[in-house]
């Protein structure tokens, strides 16, 4: 990424726009639909618009359209830390654009695709840290080798979004995602659980780290 620090913010404020605006979206129009997108279209739209996002983006400011990418791509000594915090800002940002737009056009939807446990709050809390995790350990394999597997990595990622949102979607909201949870609950008013979405993920993503270490160091111990 040799893009200049503004246009790296604008992809990311752009990026993750349209995925809340797409995945929010989409969660907003099956409610009104009366569940004409159903769960599995969900999970989906999740999945695919973040592979479109991936190769749209990529090259640019890498994609990550969430902080706890960010957070964990900096443990891993693959992000600058100073530029950390502007990418967060800018994540949230456009999250926030995303879900004041689907308010003035659904402006009786009760919480804009707004991630509720459906269980224990601890349930959802350990489900979101094991996903984000999941999807933290992809995203670093999945970025580094050969440069056929990382033409891939879209699809892969993309893959395991939609996978995690269709099997732990009806228990957690599967977020993943800070950003994502944050601005559908301060629009919509619902954050009674919000800590759970921010503090899981964070959570997560350190532990995706550090089973990517774990996996390069038996790599590497079992190489000739």
């Amino acid at each position: 990424m040799n893009h200049p620090l503004g246009n790296r913010l604008a992809a990311e404020i752009i990026g993750t726009f349209i995925l809340i605006f797409a995945g929010t979206g989409a969660i907003v129009v099956n409610h009104e639909s009366h569940g004409a997108i159903t769960h599995a279209g969900i999970a989906l739209t999740f999945g695919l618009v973040v592979t479109a996002l991936i190769h749209t983006f990529g090259d640019v400011s890498g994609a990550h359209l969430n902080p706890a990418v960010t957070c964990g791509l900096v443990a891993a000594g693959r992000f600058p830390p100073r530029d950390a915090a502007p990418y967060i800002a800018a994540q949230c940002g456009g999250a926030l654009l995303a879900s004041a737009s689907l308010r003035l056009m659904f402006p009786s939807d009760p919480t804009l695709g707004a991630t509720l446990p459906t269980g224990s709050e601890m349930q959802s809390f350990a489900m979101e840290t094991i996903l984000t995790a999941f999807l933290m350990l992809a995203v670093l394999r999945t970025t580094v080798g050969e440069p056929a597997k990382v033409a891939l990595a879209g699809i892969a990622i993309g893959s395991v979004i939609a996978l995690e949102a269709m099997f732990a979607g009806p228990v957690c909201g599967a977020s993943m995602n800070p950003a994502r949870s944050l601005a559908p609950a301060l629009v919509s008013g619902r954050t009674e659980s919000l800590w759970i979405y921010v503090a899981a993920p964070m959570l997560g993503s350190f532990l995706g780290v550090a089973a990517d270490r774990l996996a390069c160091r038996r790599e590497r111990e079992a190489s000739p």
